[in-house]
């Protein structure tokens, strides 16, 4: 079985070794065919503390790390402008 991936945005980096991550879906509404959006946050494990809050990263289904972290980064593909 394959492994999962999403792209998504870091919402939050307070945590040690762990962020939010913000991934959207697009889908059409059956009825009325407007695009809605569908937003959902994972945690995910990132060992050094290199993701900062705005950077598009590529999370990875792994195996359970915590109650409910799930998930690794496994590439910053664009860093933020907004560096703090």
């Amino acid at each position: 079985m394959p492994v999962k991936e999403k792209i998504g945005i870091v919402v939050s980096n307070k945590m040690q070794k762990t962020v939010v991550v913000k991934v959207e879906s697009r889908y059409s509404h059956p009825i009325y065919s407007k695009t809605m959006i569908k937003t959902r946050k994972y945690l995910a494990h990132d060992e050094m503390s290199e993701c900062n809050i705005g950077d598009q990263v590529l999370v990875r289904e792994c195996r359970p790390l915590s109650k409910k972290k799930r998930w690794s980064i496994a590439k910053i593909i664009s860093k933020s402008s907004l560096i703090t």
